[in-house]
């Protein structure tokens, strides 16, 4: 059977790589080797499975979190931050990039929208980097890098289906990743201030001008985002509201920043509700496909395969954790995030839970794999939104050369998280003892 297990899996992995959609090739996949070896019998399991996905309290957040980051692309935020950062940190060397890092964060703890987020700084920013004589490499891999911080920075929606998939609260979840997230954005930050150092006309300061931006400019721009912040985030970690909820408090707090850009109106209102149809639909159906695939794979005896190989893996509980973080690492060569999430983590769970492994600990350290996927030629996300944006000057090579640096500074922050587990663990063990928890 353990040859048919490999044959399922190789199969799969084929007809994604050859295009074809991933929801509807896991089903199809699942169904095929399940009705031949299982019989058409065992899939009255399935419809179980659909109804505690569809019926899942925390699920819920994900099209409220989405509804949220679209809603606030429309609003206008982003193009406001950038230009606030762009008056206040292009006067250093390396300023603007060190602006589009910070702007990157706001944006990632507020709109999570990876796509959205690469698109809007590609086309503000980017011209005026390379305007101001900042080399293309830098400019293209800070934006892109910066774009994709959405993925391990709460609220984000990555983090919300590994919590699901691992059985990790997704409250714990967050503040697991808060410390995590801050440590990428200094690491980015401190390559760009190396390299504005050693290289300055590659990374020159923008020509001193006198600008309007008066204190109240500033705090009218960067006082929203922080307060929606600090109401999502705030409300999880206090124990005010569960994720889900927070979720909720996002989406209004969406709608009122949108009111006060003045770009709330119907037209805009009805296309963030289908963007936000559309994107939760693709989750959910691509979860139900994995969710198909994961039963006939474990029905069929792949998970005691998988388990009984990594049980034999040399340095125990070490040298599993090197292959599964190796093994994510190259699928985000060629796979999303959403397709390694729902086939290859359900696999690796309960193989990291006989280990022994802190699944907190472990989920994050997943997240920030898959994050270095949407970086990751050939089929890396944020550089083929990037690519859509930019002047016909800018080759793809460009955003390949520039996005290098940040990558390996990606799998650095693994290796130190790896190193020192208590970056991920302290702000939860914190929370817990203010909750009289620990």
């Amino acid at each position: 059977m353990s040859i048919w297990v490999t044959l399922m899996f190789v199969s799969l992995m084929l007809l994604l790589l050859l295009g074809y959609p991933v929801a509807f090739t896991l089903g199809a996949v699942a169904l095929l080797f399940g009705s031949i070896f299982l019989g058409v019998d065992f899939f009255s399991l399935l419809s179980l499975r659909i109804w505690g996905i569809m019926t899942n309290f925390t699920l819920l957040a994900v099209p409220l979190f989405i509804f949220m980051g679209v809603v606030l692309d429309r609003s206008g935020l982003a193009e406001d931050l950038i230009e606030m950062m762009g008056k206040l940190c292009g006067k250093l060397n390396g300023g603007l990039a060190l602006g589009i890092v910070i702007v990157g964060s706001m944006l990632a703890a507020t709109t999570g929208v990876v796509g959205a987020t690469v698109c809007t700084m590609g086309i503000i920013a980017l011209p005026t980097m390379l305007k101001n004589g900042y080399a293309s490499s830098l400019s293209t891999g800070t934006i892109a890098a910066s774009g994709t911080l959405g993925q391990i920075i709460p609220p984000s929606i990555i983090l919300i289906l590994l919590g699901d998939q691992m059985g990790v609260p997704v409250g714990r979840l967050f503040m697991g990743a808060v410390m995590p997230g801050a440590m990428l954005v200094i690491l980015f930050m401190l390559f760009i201030l190396v390299y504005a150092w050693r290289r300055p006309a590659a990374a020159p300061a923008m020509p001193f001008s006198k600008d309007n931006s008066s204190l109240l400019n500033i705090l009218f721009t960067l006082l929203p985002p922080l307060l929606l912040i600090i109401a999502v985030l705030g409300s999880i970690f206090f124990g005010i509201a569960s994720p889900t909820e927070s979720a909720a408090v996002g989406a209004i707090g969406a709608l009122i920043l949108a009111l006060l850009h003045k770009r709330l109106n119907l037209k805009n209102l009805q296309e963030a509700m289908q963007k936000t149809t559309k994107l939760t639909s693709m989750v959910f159906l691509i979860l139900i496909g994995a969710t198909a695939f994961g039963l006939v794979f474990t029905g069929m005896g792949g998970g005691r395969m998988v388990a009984n190989s990594m049980s034999a893996l040399p340095g125990g509980h070490w040298g599993f954790l090197f292959f599964s973080m190796l093994l994510i690492f190259l699928l985000g060569f060629f796979l999303d995030f959403l397709q390694i999430c729902f086939i290859v983590i359900p696999i690796l769970t309960p193989i990291a839970n006989q280990f022994g492994i802190d699944l907190l600990w472990f989920a994050v350290l997943i997240a920030i794999n898959l994050q270095t996927s949407f970086l990751t030629p050939p089929f890396g996300f944020s550089l083929f939104y990037l690519k859509a944006v930019t002047p016909a000057e800018i080759r793809i090579q460009d955003i390949y050369r520039g996005v290098i640096p940040f990558i390996i500074i990606q799998i650095i922050s693994m290796l130190l998280l790896i190193t020192f587990p208590g970056i991920v663990t302290w702000l939860p063990d914190v929370m817990d003892k203010l909750h009289g928890l620990n």
